[in-house]
């Protein structure tokens, strides 16, 4: 059996991390429903998002990846997989992002917005491009979040028996 304080730090990391999947969907809820998406819209969606990820990354940083190789078995090889997946589908995402963004910033269309000018229109030729990458890297991090969050509470509950102790 686990130590106590070995079991509570791994709580609190299970807890942190599941706690940024709502506002992961929230915040991807507020660019769904607002059209256009404005400086404002982008900021309040950028705050949920953001907490989301360090809700994610700050356990991921301190407790779990110093402990990975003295524990590397084959569920934990796979949970670091699945996340280091959805990291890298994170940074091929923000490749579109930020062109998008200097593109939408170069237009003045967060706070001028011109239902007339088309995304596609705008930046660059490989606008559609950026937005597919966008797209495609969301998903993927989405995707591989998902099954590293299903694998690291199946980890969590096979390694620490939370609920023996009731």
């Amino acid at each position: 059996m686990a130590l106590l304080g070995e079991t509570l730090l791994a709580t609190i990391a299970a807890l942190a991390v599941t706690s940024s999947l709502p506002l992961y969907l929230y915040g991807a809820w507020i660019v769904i429903e607002n059209d256009p998406v404005t400086w404002s819209v982008l900021k309040r969606h950028l705050k949920y998002i953001l907490t989301g990820l360090a809700l994610t990354t700050i356990p991921v940083l301190t407790w779990m990846a110093p402990r990975l190789f003295d524990q590397l078995s084959g569920f934990a090889a796979l949970h670091a997989f699945l996340g280091l997946q959805a990291y890298a589908m994170l940074a091929f995402a923000l490749t579109g992002i930020v062109r998008i963004f200097l593109a939408k910033r170069r237009y003045d269309l967060y706070h001028d917005y011109d239902a007339d000018i088309l995304l596609e229109e705008i930046g660059s030729e490989n606008m559609a491009f950026w937005r597919r990458r966008l797209r495609i890297g969301v998903f993927g991090y989405v995707l591989f979040w998902t099954l590293a969050f299903v694998v690291g509470l199946g980890r969590y509950v096979i390694k620490y028996q939370p609920l023996s102790a009731l």
